[in-house]
């Protein structure tokens, strides 16, 4: 039997996908060519912003669509669907499952169904202990039954998707923090930390693999605490398991970062691990105390700033990426101001940018004072431009240095190159052999085009 996935979102859900592909692997499944001819469609989905859940329904539209045109119905349109019509004229109707998980599935979780009447399964955040069930119910060619939502959030025992050299690790789940416009505690529900052993565990299955980068996942993940641990001490814990093992993994990497939960003694992990990369998720959000107090983000801007001035002394060669929004209620010019001038000091790499998207059931959804759309495009148009201008300084800084290369792929655009990244998550565009994707290799930058970095094999 066939799946196909459609991964919206975080990096979590990805995770999250990749962990349900392997039941699916474990017993026999295949990739389908795509969704139109597939036995099992998973739509792993996001609620951040309204937008993304826009998008799931506008998706869930054409699968209303595919699925009755799977099933025969009379009428059913099949002018796009050449695929699916295909099928059934050879076979006759086939069935076709469709499992809604992920943030949207767990905020509409009992009125998906009833307004999506093609989606057979809504899994929840607490109910992907049930994929090994469904999995067989579509198997044996049984009806959608009722899953269990009981509130306990599980981690899958290995998160890796097939053929990759890089892998997200979960560690933890949750988030207790409450920032005013975000919806993710709601659907997330509060912390939760992996055991120590069962991390370990799964980085002995990577290892097995060849994996040789992971990425520690969760929705605060410098706030885990299991087993007496904290964030620090996992990493440390981390680095020593993997070097005792002789484990191929040799670069970690984790997100998303809170700033008040960063503390000196992971600064020091950071500095003194060669493991650990170099390359650092920061979210800030904004760069005004007001709006900043506003969000719920426990942090000042001087606060925020002092924290970085303390990361760039100790660690060598860090990199910086931010996430930031405009547009949050009350938000004036000289707010903007602040960001822009934040962003100057910061110089960030990168930047993931977007303006203020209210989410019902957040307090920050009903503040009174709303910025007109119009006025949020604009004012984000304009921190996406400053940003656009700091990376590529920050980038050509860069150009003369020789760096340790991941190379995971051939270039699309000359295949006697190889695309690869560096510590800090910069690519890098290099003449070498197809033999060296998947390893690590030394690379001289020569120049810059774009974003990404011409080099020199070394």
């Amino acid at each position: 039997m066939t799946y196909f996935f459609e991964t919206y979102g975080c990096e979590m859900n990805k995770a999250e996908s990749a962990a349900a592909e392997q039941l699916l692997i474990a017993r026999g499944w295949t990739l389908a060519e795509s969704e139109q001819v597939a036995d099992l469609v998973v739509i792993n989905t996001c609620s951040v912003r309204a937008t993304a859940e826009s998008r799931i329904v506008g998706r869930l539209g054409y699968y209303t669509g595919l699925k009755a045109l799977r099933n025969a119905v009379p009428g059913a349109k099949d002018k796009t669907l050449t695929q699916a019509a295909a099928l059934v004229a050879e076979k006759g109707p086939v069935p076709l499952t469709v499992v809604v998980m992920g943030c949207m599935a767990q905020r509409l979780l009992h009125s998906l169904k009833e307004e999506f009447p093609v989606v057979d399964y809504v899994v929840g955040t607490y109910a992907k202990n049930s994929f090994g069930s469904i999995i067989s119910a579509v198997e044996r060619g049984e009806n959608p039954f009722e899953l269990d939502e009981s509130p306990a959030y599980s981690f899958a025992p290995l998160s890796v998707e097939q053929g990759a050299f890089s892998s997200f690790v979960p560690i933890m789940n949750g988030c207790n923090n409450f920032c005013t416009y975000c919806i993710v505690p709601y659907v997330r529900g509060r912390e939760v930390s992996r055991p120590l052993k069962d991390i370990l565990s799964e980085l002995d299955m990577l290892s097995s693999r060849g994996i040789k980068e992971i990425t520690l996942l969760g929705q605060n993940v410098n706030s885990y605490s299991s087993d007496s641990l904290t964030f620090p001490d996992l990493l440390r814990a981390i680095c020593s398991h993997l070097r005792e093992n002789s484990s191929p993994i040799e670069w970690i990497r984790f997100e998303s970062s809170h700033p008040k939960d960063l503390s000196d003694e992971l600064i020091e992990v950071i500095a003194e691990e060669p493991l650990v990369c170099k390359g650092i998720h920061l979210p800030v959000q904004h760069g005004s105390t007001q709006i900043l107090r506003r969000m719920n983000r426990c942090y000042t801007r001087e606060d925020y700033l002092a924290l970085v001035k303390k990361m760039k002394e100790r660690i060598p060669d860090l990199s910086l990426v931010a996430d930031i929004m405009v547009g949050f209620p009350g938000e004036t010019e000289k707010d903007v101001d602040d960001v822009l001038s934040l962003m100057e000091e910061v110089q960030y790499q990168s930047a993931f940018m977007y303006y203020f998207n209210p989410r019902e059931g957040t307090p920050a959804a009903s503040f009174a004072d709303q910025i007109p759309l119009e006025v949020k495009k604009a004012r984000l148009q304009k921190i996406i431009d400053r940003q656009l201008a700091i990376t590529g300084e920050v980038l050509k800084k860069r150009v003369g240095k020789t760096v340790r290369v991941l190379c995971d792929t051939v270039s699309r655009d000359d295949t006697s190159e190889l695309l690869g990244k560096t510590e800090q998550n910069e690519r890098v565009a290099f003449k070498a052999p197809q033999k060296l994707i998947g390893s690590f290799c030394t690379v001289h930058l020569d120049s810059l085009s774009g974003n990404t970095f011409r080099g020199s094999l070394v």
